[in-house]
């Protein structure tokens, strides 16, 4: 296939280019400036220049391909929702630009938005997503559905924290504010889980999703169904030499800012269904080796 590829030269996008052209599929990889593009012509890659947010360009990249994966989405944790509402648009525009075909859009979403059932012990592939008023980020799977309800073969794929040894996404944030704190904290019991997958087994099953994904298909990219924060935080504390300790509910804001929603909730996420499905089985290292392996003296 010919797979138009959003996100192209960041975390994900960066190591999903190489698994998709080995697998024999032809790559157009959007970025966003010439530096990017000579980047994705050394993998072999082709590239469009244009901003995500330029739905008319986008559309027009959209229009050539055969399956789009969308990847990008800024992580801006202060703008959520300013950039949760810009990603309702960029899917809104590739579906258009896909029409009512058969080729697949393949969206990135989180399993973080997703709403748990009363009495769950982790959210499936079968929840729906929660709310605007809960999760912002809502605003990527309603922009799916709205084009699912149009005849568009939608495939969306529910990310956990992704991983490797340089790059750990939320967790980033949790290792900064360590430093500028001077501690490491957790709430509470600190027992509430953040699900998890490296980021190799991430890309096989976003080119999974795209090769076999029937229309309305979510999938869970979870390797380990959660990760306790107070083991996160352990490992945190001994890679930069410091105390480790919880601290109650009330004193979150002070501690994370802009996370402090975020910081006490559980997310634990199954991927029972997904593993079934398409015959996913995670080989990666796990979250608390690779944060171990990080290179904490790099600052």
């Amino acid at each position: 296939m010919r797979i138009l590829l959003t996100g192209a030269t960041g975390f994900i996008g960066s190591h999903l280019v190489p698994d998709l052209l080995a697998a024999g599929h032809e790559v157009i990889g959007l970025s966003r400036s010439t530096d990017g593009a000579e980047r994705l012509a050394r993998t072999g890659a082709q590239s469009f220049v244009a901003d995500v947010n330029d739905l008319d360009r986008l559309r027009a990249g959209a229009a050539m391909a055969d399956a789009v994966v969308h990847t990008a989405f800024n992580h801006d944790f202060a703008q959520v929702k300013r950039h949760s509402e810009e990603d309702r648009a960029v899917i809104e525009a590739l579906g258009q630009a896909l029409g009512g075909s058969d080729r697949p859009l393949v969206v990135a979403s989180g399993t973080g938005l997703v709403e748990r059932r009363a009495g769950a012990d982790v959210v499936t592939e079968a929840d729906p997503h929660a709310g605007l008023d809960i999760a912002p980020r809502a605003a990527t799977e309603e922009a799916a559905e709205a084009v699912l309800a149009r005849g568009g073969r939608v495939i969306v794929v529910r990310l956990p924290q992704v991983h490797d040894a340089r790059h750990q996404g939320r967790i980033a944030h949790h290792i900064r504010l360590a430093r500028e704190k001077g501690r490491v904290a957790y709430i509470g019991d600190g027992a509430n889980r953040l699900p998890a997958v490296h980021v190799s087994d991430a890309v096989r099953l976003f080119r999974l999703a795209v090769e076999n994904g029937p229309a309305g298909a979510r999938y869970h990219a979870v390797a380990e169904q959660g990760v306790a924060m107070r083991d996160i935080a352990a490992v945190i504390g001994a890679g930069l030499n410091l105390p480790v300790a919880s601290i109650p509910p009330e004193a979150a804001a002070d501690y994370f800012g802009v996370l402090a929603r975020l910081a006490p909730l559980d997310l634990a996420a199954s991927s029972a269904q997904t593993r079934r499905d398409l015959d996913w089985t995670p080989k990666g290292p796990d979250l608390l080796a690779d944060l171990q392996r990080i290179d904490w003296a790099a600052g």
